[in-house]
């Protein structure tokens, strides 16, 4: 029997694993042993499975040894065989057709700041998803719990990704941006030349989440209002049931209300500036709620559906999304990331 590619098998393992938002340190588990593999010499390899002694290599432990060992026999492994035959249905209806017409995903980070995974790894799995473009949106300067980049550091970003660019896969793009914290008074935490000079930029609020409703209303709409935000992210906040501690750590059952604004003026100032609102799709976040969800589509808003993914996994994400989406009525056309890539850098290029 033909030997698998074990690398491949165990880079699935840990999709989804993170998919299903099991414990981090097992995801890694599965993610180090397939670069263990990755760097090491075929024959060595097959030796070492023949004798049994793949799990006295750092970084390789026993399910993982057994899973490779089966990979190479030309079996699918038992791991990854369980794990794919619970890995859910297809999505009814209208949240099915919407997931199929989704081109890309404009809210994700890497290992730049609190993402699990390098650019690298994120913008591959995007491409087995099937997308066109994947845009990177590490935070800002401000969010230094979230290791957000300053300037400089932006700056080395935007060079890496460009050389990163011209090794993927034609059809595919990363496209440059940035998830902006929204400051106290409106304004963004980034240098605006740095800000023009990215392709798509979420903008999110971040501190004082429980300011009066006044206030939070006022920034919003001073955000909303500058012509470098396109994507207004996680619009309350909210946090729902968590997703585990395969979510960045953070421990089940940990939740926090929504802000609270002025609704409908927040509604109105993205219709007025032609800025979308996003659809997070984050177990822990689902925001916004429905009920506003259906206010804006009524008020005829753009959206734009994300996964704020901080792991290759979690880009699988966006169907929790698109059944909220779809339970809303939210038109197709007016979901900014079913546009073509052409489509969606003309309009974030028309607010600048």
């Amino acid at each position: 029997m033909a030997s698998r590619d074990p690398v491949a098998d165990l880079r699935r393992i840990a999709f989804l694993l993170e998919r299903a938002g099991e414990a981090t340190y097992r995801v890694r588990a599965f993610r180090s042993a397939a670069t263990k593999v990755a760097a090491m010499d075929d024959e060595e390899l097959a030796a070492r499975a023949a004798e049994g002694t793949l799990s006295e290599i750092s970084g390789i432990g026993d399910v993982t040894a057994r899973c490779i060992a089966e990979s190479l026999g030309g079996e699918e492994p038992v791991y990854l065989r369980r794990l794919e035959s619970t890995e859910g249905v297809d999505l009814p209806g209208a949240a099915g057709e919407l997931r199929e017409a989704l081109r890309g995903d404009c809210h994700t980070h890497s290992d730049w700041s609190d993402g699990g995974s390098p650019i690298e790894e994120m913008a591959l799995a995007a491409v087995e998803l099937g997308h066109e473009y994947l845009v990177l949106t590490d935070h800002s300067p401000r969010l230094t719990v979230a290791r957000g980049l300053p300037p400089a550091r932006l700056r080395r970003q935007l060079d890496y990704v460009a050389r990163l660019n011209d090794q993927l896969p034609d059809g595919f793009r990363i496209l440059t941006g940035i998830e902006v914290d929204i400051l106290d008074d409106g304004s963004l935490d980034q240098e605006d030349a740095l800000l023009e000079r990215l392709d798509v930029v979420v903008g999110s609020v971040h501190s004082k989440l429980r300011d009066e409703s006044p206030r939070m209303t006022k920034r919003m709409v001073n955000a909303i209002a500058n012509p470098h935000l396109d994507i207004l992210g996680h619009m309350t906040g909210r946090k729902v049931a968590a997703a585990g501690e395969g979510d960045r750590g953070h421990r089940k059952g940990h939740t926090r209300p929504p802000s609270t604004f002025d609704l409908d003026r927040v509604i109105a100032a993205c219709v007025e500036h032609g800025k979308a609102i996003e659809i997070n799709s984050r177990p822990d976040r689902l925001d916004p709620p429905k009920r506003m969800l259906t206010v804006a589509v009524e008020a005829g808003c753009l959206f734009s559906i994300d996964t704020d993914a901080h792991a290759p996994g979690q880009l699988d994400w966006l169907g929790f999304g698109c059944e909220r989406a779809a339970l809303c009525k939210v038109p197709v056309e007016r979901v900014v990331n079913t546009w073509s890539m052409d489509r969606l850098l003309e309009w974030t290029a028309g607010h600048a």
